[in-house]
């Protein structure tokens, strides 16, 4: 599909990103670490770092906001960590399809100090959707300039909608979890993959560059 790089973000959760980034190792393709946060708020939000050891350590401070409710795969589904060849470890007892304890400030504040990128997801989304949810973009956003947009809109219609988006830049992900939700929509030219070379592509930097190409442009 041509993707040269992707961001792993399971929901409150970083296990698997391990196995991903072992799994990629050889194939020509950058793997970014992360997590999908859900805010206190309910709002979705993506952490993308350039290490494991970041993303772990977000991860030790979320697990300490999370309610202590067992997970039943028998109604919300299993939650399994696996190996780099997708085998069985072990599974995830505590619920993490709930909200974790940090608001949107909070986890700008986190994401920063670990020297990472906090990204609104699927803001349009009326489900965990940044505009549904709060109806604006908080002032602790101001500094945050990347939106990502759902992957059944287009750039113009969401501008259309919420005319102050049009001053941001947007992103589209699939919220991919099958291979067959890729989009492959987002395009930057990089030195190399790392947060500050994204930063460096959204604000234009130094001949490095981003574009979203819609697939159905």
């Amino acid at each position: 599909m041509g993707i040269n790089f992707l961001g792993i973000t399971d929901h409150n959760a970083t296990a698997n990103t391990k196995s991903v980034i072992d799994a990629a190792k050889g194939t020509g393709i950058s793997v970014f670490p992360g997590m999908e946060l859900q805010t206190i708020e309910d709002v979705h939000v993506l952490c993308l770092f350039d290490t494991i050891e970041q993303a772990e350590s977000m991860q030790d401070i979320v697990d300490t906001t999370l309610p202590n409710i067992a997970n039943r795969p028998d109604y919300f589904g299993e939650q399994f960590i696996v190996d780099e060849t997708g085998d069985f470890v072990r599974r995830e007892e505590r619920l993490l399809l709930t909200s974790s304890g940090l608001s949107i400030k909070a986890a700008c504040d986190l994401v920063s100090d670990l020297k990472g990128l906090l990204i609104p997801a699927h803001i349009n989304r009326k489900a965990f959707g940044l505009l549904p949810v709060l109806g604006f973009i908080p002032d602790e956003l101001n500094d945050h300039q990347v939106m990502e947009i759902s992957r059944h809109i287009t750039p113009g219609e969401a501008m259309a909608t919420y005319p102050f988006l049009i001053n941001r830049t947007l992103i589209q992900g699939g919220d991919v979890h099958r291979l067959d939700e890729f989009l492959g929509v987002n395009h930057f030219l990089l030195e190399r993959p790392s947060i500050e070379e994204l930063k460096m592509a959204f604000d234009e930097i130094d001949r490095r560059s981003y574009k979203l190409i819609h697939p159905n442009l």
